[in-house]
């Protein structure tokens, strides 16, 4: 019997023209048999801080400001959650028409795969879930799938139990991936102007010891970044 695990992956700034530069994939994930008591603790959480709706990034404002930073100190303290997203610092450099068959969607994969395969090994198993973004979706899972069953890793079928889309609304780990994802994102950025969202940015980095801003060794497991080499990453 495998050990099986749930990855919840969520997307910031992902379409080629959509005028930001700087472009992530994240991804939260924990034990399946984790899931339920994980996502009641963070319910009651919202409960107690009257945090009601979806949990969402774009969303953090000062009136609930000690219910984002104690989700912050939960999500740290929770041994089986972990992070980990890839950066693509600068998209409007990238060189599709030599190295992705001049395609935007060619990166896109790439970058999922390079997530993923670095969290994916053959002695578990898997149910990842996308959060739905466009009409595109079920397209885009039908072809990531491929990709993770199809490549030199030779990652099977049965380790992937399931890749399908959700809406975010139906998972409070989603919405957890959602809004640390956020986080990264805010200060890639280099945004600033929104007082509670620079709050948990900077309680974020003070807790986990370093910037949001360089990649960690791959060893850093509880919230993991690469930042893209776009040169290397062109290349490979």
């Amino acid at each position: 019997m495998c050990n099986e695990l749930n990855i919840y992956c969520d997307e910031s700034c992902h379409l080629e023209n959509d005028g930001q530069k700087v472009m992530l994939f994240g991804c939260v994930w924990c034990p399946a048999d984790e899931r339920l008591r994980l996502s009641s603790e963070l319910r009651d959480m919202k409960n107690r801080h009257h945090a009601k709706g979806e949990l969402k990034w774009t969303k953090v404002s000062n009136s609930r400001l000690n219910f984002y930073l104690e989700l912050i100190d939960w999500f740290l303290a929770e041994s089986p959650l972990h992070f980990r997203a890839l950066i693509v610092p600068d998209k409007t450099k990238l060189d599709h028409a030599r190295y992705n068959d001049a395609s935007h969607d060619a990166f896109y994969y790439k970058m999922y795969f390079s997530l993923l395969s670095k969290i994916l090994s053959p002695d578990n198993c898997y149910n990842i879930y996308l959060d739905i973004k466009d009409t595109r979706s079920r397209l885009k899972v039908r072809k990531l799938k491929e990709v993770l069953c199809n490549n030199v890793y030779d990652f099977t079928s049965q380790m992937i139990n399931r890749l399908q889309n959700i809406h975010s609304h139906e998972s409070d780990l989603m919405q957890l991936a959602d809004f640390v994802l956020g986080a990264v994102a805010y200060r890639q950025r280099g945004l600033s102007g929104n007082a509670a969202k620079e709050a948990v940015v900077s309680h974020l980095e003070e807790k986990i010891g370093y910037t949001l801003l360089e990649s960690t060794p791959l060893s850093e497991t509880k919230l993991n970044l690469f930042v893209i080499n776009l040169r290397t990453a062109s290349a490979s």
